[in-house]
């Protein structure tokens, strides 16, 4: 009995992506304490409405990925059979429950910060059913939507600060063009089970060729950022993160991506872009306070 227990929480963590959402939350505190805010680190912490937002834009993702899993589930039992397979120990109508569970509690949370907030998250929640539900299928609005959605989280803590430097949005595009790459990438690896249910992106409307020179572009518009975030003063330490890390690993990225053919090149360069982009987060400790 517990073994089957065990599985359905293991299920229920990976159709949230836990560990995303966890790392979601990391990045958020760590932006506000060595980026936006310059109060001591135990006040940033201890700040019960920063808390407030990043615990309602945690359980909104939450939801998100539960709808997007929703939709979702029959192109996942193609592309990705074993995590679809543990996933499936969790009924359909229990995901749905906890679904709108997590948006409600979402909304709720935002209600102690104020009403502004609550408004905030509630388009948040609708677009990321949107998404899932009509975008997601439509060819390079798909992609662009869900990096918007990506780095929304992020936007709420910077207007919370009212922090609107120019380093601050330069941040925030490299983020993006790492997250539209990777989305990208993505598509490529899960070619099969778009076109068996219909999915347009650009690889299956145009062509592995042409999905690897968009990807190769936003590879190169990344970089430019990092150009320019290792001339800002304010980056301090972190600028040998964006020269040593994404430089480097950026420069291994593009030739393998033009010798990849096989889903398995692809899920490497995924994952590789995910790496730079978790090792990024951590290296938020070295911009200079």
């Amino acid at each position: 009995m517990w073994q089957v227990e065990k599985k359905k929480i293991l299920g229920l963590f990976s159709v949230v992506r836990g560990y995303n959402i966890l790392m979601l939350c990391v990045a958020q505190y760590l932006t506000a304490i060595f980026i936006l805010s310059r109060a001591p680190i135990k006040r940033v912490l201890l700040d019960g409405r920063l808390f407030a937002i990043v615990l309602s834009g945690a359980l909104a993702v939450a939801g998100g990925y539960i709808i997007n899993a929703f939709y979702d589930k029959e192109k996942d039992m193609i592309n990705k059979p074993t995590r679809a397979m543990i996933e499936r120990l969790v009924g359909q109508n229990t995901k749905l429950t906890l679904y709108f569970v997590l948006n409600f509690l979402s909304v709720i949370v935002a209600s102690y910060v104020s009403f502004a907030a609550v408004l905030f998250f509630s388009i948040y929640i609708f677009m990321m059913w949107f998404y899932s539900h009509r975008l997601k299928k439509m060819v390079l609005v798909g992609n662009i939507i869900s990096g918007i959605l990506s780095i929304i989280p992020f936007f709420a803590i910077f207007v919370y600060y009212h922090n609107f430097q120019k380093v601050i949005f330069v941040h925030a595009a490299f983020l993006y063009y790492l997250l539209l790459a990777k989305d990208f990438v993505k598509d490529l690896q899960n070619i099969k089970g778009d076109f068996a249910l219909g999915y347009h992106t650009i690889a299956t409307d145009y062509g592995e060729r042409s999905s690897k020179q968009l990807i190769s572009l936003l590879v190169g518009l990344t970089l430019l950022c990092v150009y320019f975030l290792t001339s800002f003063p304010d980056t301090g330490a972190m600028k040998y993160y964006f020269i040593l890390a994404a430089i480097v690993l950026l420069a291994v990225f593009t030739p393998i991506l033009w010798r990849s053919k096989t889903e398995i090149h692809y899920a490497f360069l995924h994952n590789l872009l995910k790496v730079i982009i978790v090792v990024g987060v951590f290296c938020i400790v070295l911009v200079r306070r």
